[in-house]
């Protein structure tokens, strides 16, 4: 593992400070501009992906698109953790794609990402910006990085009908013979299960699409943070984020006319504090609930982004912990080898 920490960051700092200096940004230059067209950041919930994207932003002249299956719905901004706020950056607002893009209740898909990822990318492109893709969602992130060719996949009637009345550990297993589940957000709910059943199913006996897929030549950034720091930051997010108002959010949404399973659907928050607006949990169980699901979940996220490195992804571990500045000149270290 390739890991940047605070004692061997001292020389690179020192190295690149006339490259990301407060008043001296770091900008596309022929020397690595030609080779890398895509910076990628990654890390799971609470690491401080978005602000350090937010910063590289600034200072690579670039524009950042999220990597996040749920950031997709508008009106899901408190839950999803937008913070569009802090895209403003020293008197700039930071360009950003593929936030506030469907409308609650969708369910927006893979192939949808990957469509809207390439037409995000080739117009940052065309105006001679540089694409910073940040997010942890690793189905998201793994499936633009490896170009995977996927086609949009039509509801099956026929097959939700048979499969409506299994539970949702029948379906977990009936799931499991057409793949390895990387990711148990996959079977979260039986919803969820009949709807990746139906997906693979569908490329079980569809030719898959040959469309044209542009190389990405990347370097992969991930924020590496300490176990109990991620846990305390989860905890403490999670606690602003009420008293932020996150319950009026769903309430509110509900009030749209979004089914409560629509919202279940999104897990995690939103399913959750539905559980609890609808009556089904009390407000203790469900912030007790909530905060092991939000862990489990950040532990699923590394297990997703190691088994990236098993397949073949090289990523540089940046320590969550350090400095802006340090993080950045590790970044530029790595900018000017390539």
């Amino acid at each position: 593992m390739i890991r940047a920490t605070a004692s061997n960051l001292m020389r690179l700092a020192l190295r690149a400070e006339p490259t990301v200096g407060m008043h001296s940004p770091l900008k596309i230059n022929d020397s690595w501009s030609g080779r890398i067209n895509l910076l990628t950041l990654l890390g799971p919930t609470a690491s401080g992906k978005t602000a350090f994207a937010i910063a590289l932003a600034d200072r690579l002249d670039g524009e950042i698109i999220s990597a996040d299956s749920r950031q997709v719905y508008r009106g899901m901004d408190i839950g999803t953790g937008k913070d569009l706020a802090d895209y403003i950056l020293n008197g700039r607002q930071i360009p950003h794609h593929l936030i506030d893009i469907a409308q609650p209740g969708y369910k927006y898909n893979l192939f949808e990402y990957q469509r809207d990822f390439l037409t995000a990318y080739n117009d940052i492109r065309s105006r001679d910006k540089l694409p910073i893709l940040c997010g942890g969602t690793g189905l998201y992130l793994e499936a633009v990085l490896k170009g995977y060719r996927l086609l949009p996949v039509p509801e099956n009637p026929e097959l939700r009908a048979g499969l409506a009345n299994q539970s949702l550990e029948e379906l977990t297993e009936l799931l499991k013979k057409y793949k390895t589940l990387h990711n148990t957000t996959d079977v979260d709910t039986p919803k969820r299960a009949i709807r990746a059943i139906e997906i693979e199913e569908y490329y079980l006996h569809t030719p898959v699409d040959e469309r044209a897929f542009p190389t990405l030549n990347t370097l992969i950034f991930g924020l590496d943070i300490h176990r109990e720091l991620r846990r305390e930051r989860i905890t403490r997010r999670l606690k602003q984020r009420l008293d932020e108002g996150m319950v009026d959010e769903v309430r509110r949404l509900l009030a749209q006319g979004i089914a409560p399973d629509d919202l279940i659907y999104y897990g995690l928050e939103y399913k959750y504090l539905t559980l609890y607006v609808t009556g089904k949990l009390r407000y203790d169980e469900m912030f007790r609930q909530l905060e092991t699901a939000i862990h489990q979940f950040a532990k699923r996220q590394m297990t997703w982004f190691r088994g990236m490195e098993r397949r073949g992804f090289t990523i540089y571990w940046i320590d969550a912990e350090l400095p802006v500045a340090e993080k950045l000149a590790f970044v530029a270290e790595k900018l000017s080898g390539e």
